[in-house]
Parts: C-alpha cells; structure tokens; sequence
C-alpha cells in the first residue's frame, strides 16, 4: 500500500504551499479572531496556517504541532512534534484551535476534533479548512482523472474517494457532534494559475504528497502517459499559462461556555 509523503518542505511548498498560503489568509479573516488570542495550529506543516495567524491576527502566542520534524525545520512560531489526534497539551489553555489541510490525514479525523475542543478554552474558536477533493481542487482533479485513465488501478488513491471528511456535510456533522456552538462552513476559493506545463507537472515529480508519492512507485512509461495524458487535456490560455482554480472546505464553531453545577 502507497503511504502518503511529507517530509521535505521545500517540495511541499512547490506541490501545495504556495496554494495553501493563499488560502490561509482568508481562513484567518473569516475566523475574525480578537488581537491577543493563544493559538494552536495542529497539523502545521510548513506554516502556511501558522505564518497567516502571525501575519494578520496579532497573536499572544501561536504554538505549531506537527509529527513531520521535516516540515517543522521550516514551520515559524513555536514548534512541537505531536499528533492531531493526541495533542501534547492541557486542556482548556487556548483561545483558538485551527488545522489546515491536516484533518483527513488523521486516521480518525473525529478524535482529532474532540482533541481541538479538549485543548480550547471556554468560548474559543475551533476551526479548520481541507481541500475540496471532488472537485474544487482542480490541479489534483486534473492528475487524479488523468492517472485513472492510464493506470485504472489509480482510482483507489484518489483522494477525493478516500477522504469522506473533506466534503461539507461531514465537516459540518464533525463539529456539531463534538458538541461546537455556532456551527458554520463555508467554501473558499483561489485561482491557481500556472506559468505553463512545468509549473504544473514538475511539483508532482517531487514526491510530496499523496499524488505525487503515487506517481513515484509507477513506472517511467506510466509517468509519461499521465503527463502527456495531462498534457493534452489541460486548460491552457493564448499566453500559454494554465488557469486553474483551487477550492477548500473550512467550517468554524465555538467551545460552549463552562457549565457550573450548584
């Protein structure tokens, strides 16, 4: 079985990042977090999240929490190895908790989310975002439909098929049944335009992340034909650019108050 790859962050910033980056910082507008908040950021990976928080919302303190120490050499703020679904943190001690792009990596995404509302204090944010995909993750769209066409086999590593938790219904039911106030999801959208062929094709070459790890454990002509497969069917405008757009899921709620008991 193909393992998905995330190690180095120089690749991953090629594949992704530069996407993510984009998408982060309107995650952080909608979040509409006050000055002085404590944050954690589970599943940092490199830190687009966490670079977005530091950038825009005047934190006090943004703590990083990643299980790659590859991507953490690269991730700003505070950094600690740890585990979404295992949070080395006590409880109650945060203002907001936010993961980006991370959740569907967790074996049980609903024991990363109880984990969230565990570390967050009373009336803190609990919010994170993930790719749309289906569908609105056009470059991943484009590779996955290609590769299925090449190597039928393919269609088992789709990550839009793979990743239940990455669709709006179940994001939305994830936070209600953690027991979230105020539940609310939204999509948000980028355009992801690329230069030209190599702009698109080479990051999938580097091995980070679950298509391009797949595409690594094929064969050289199996390769050649989803990027020629790919290279016929993109979109690609006169001046030679491919514009493509890129599309996430993130869906926000608040911890409940304390309850006191007489």
């Amino acid at each position: 079985m193909t393992s998905d790859v995330w190690e180095l962050g120089d690749a991953y910033e090629a594949y992704v990042g530069r996407w993510s980056r984009r998408i982060a910082a309107e995650f952080v507008r909608w979040l509409g977090v006050p000055a002085g908040a404590r944050w954690v950021d589970a599943g940092c990976g490199t830190g687009a999240l966490t670079s977005a928080i530091l950038g825009a919302a005047a934190p006090a303190a943004v703590i990083g929490i990643d299980p790659s120490r590859g991507f953490l050499q690269t991730a700003p703020a505070n950094r600690v190895v740890g585990d979404a679904a295992a949070l080395p943190l006590r409880g109650g001690g945060v203002d907001a908790v936010v993961s980006g792009l991370a959740l569907n990596f967790v074996p049980r995404p609903e024991r990363a989310v109880a984990e969230f509302v565990r570390v967050a204090g009373p009336g803190a944010t609990v919010a994170s975002y993930v790719w749309d995909y289906g569908a609105g993750m056009r470059m991943m769209r484009h590779f996955w439909d290609a590769a299925a066409e090449v190597v039928p086999a393919a269609a088992d590593k789709d990550e839009g098929p793979r990743f239940p938790i990455c669709r709006e219904p179940a994001l939305r039911d994830a936070w209600s049944v953690a027991g979230l106030d105020d539940v609310v999801t939204r999509a948000i959208e980028i355009p992801t335009v690329f230069t030209g062929f190599d702009d698109f094709w080479q990051p999938f070459l580097g091995g980070q992340g679950a298509a391009p790890a797949y595409l690594a454990t094929l064969t050289t002509a199996e390769q050649a034909g989803i990027r020629e497969r790919l290279r016929a069917t993109l979109p690609t405008a006169p001046d030679g650019t491919i514009p493509l757009t890129a599309s996430a899921w993130a869906v926000r709620g608040h911890k409940p108050p304390a309850r006191h008991t007489i």
